[in-house]
């Protein structure tokens, strides 16, 4: 049995996707990086998953609950979806070592820069990792993106679309 062969890039959210502001969890408080919806069409139609890939500490820490990640990433889609783009999954951690919120406040394997987040997404959507990238604005992805055995892309700042064709 032969099973299909995914390729991926994973995004982290704030500071790479959306203008990083403490904890954002409302679409209103959104503001989309320059290039970044055109990023995600652009992996869309060279026919890359595109995968989220975000810590939400904020629910550990009880500033809001999963529930708004989950709203705010669909009305990423929403957005997205105006130019022909979409992201094919979200996943997040939504776990801090001294949270607030008991259920949430532990040591995990999905934080960044853990690997858990993309290491799920690979075996859910079968995705080959020599194809595959991550792309974020932190250390932490950058280690995450190595724990995983992917290439990392490290973007600092200018329009996101003309960072990933470099690599893809």
């Amino acid at each position: 049995m032969t099973t299909t062969s995914n390729k991926a890039v994973f995004f982290d959210r704030d500071g790479t996707l959306n203008v990083d502001i403490d904890y954002l969890h409302r679409p209103e408080d959104f503001i989309w990086i320059e290039g970044a919806k055109e990023a995600i069409k652009y992996v869309n139609d060279k026919g890359y998953l595109a995968i989220l890939v975000t810590n939400q500490s904020g629910v550990a820490r009880g500033y809001y609950p999963e529930d708004d990640v989950i709203n705010v990433y669909n009305w990423m889609n929403e957005e997205l979806s105006k130019i022909g783009a979409h992201l094919d999954a979200l996943f997040y951690c939504p776990h801090h070592p001294t949270g607030k919120v008991l259920q949430y406040a532990k040591e995990c394997t999905c934080r960044k820069p853990a690997a858990g987040m993309v290491d799920e997404a690979c075996a859910k959507f079968h995705i080959d990792r020599s194809k595959s990238f991550l792309i974020g604005d932190g250390d932490r992805d950058m280690e995450c993106a190595r724990r995983a055995g992917i290439t990392g892309i490290h973007y600092q700042t200018g329009n996101l679309l003309e960072c990933i064709k470099d690599f893809c």
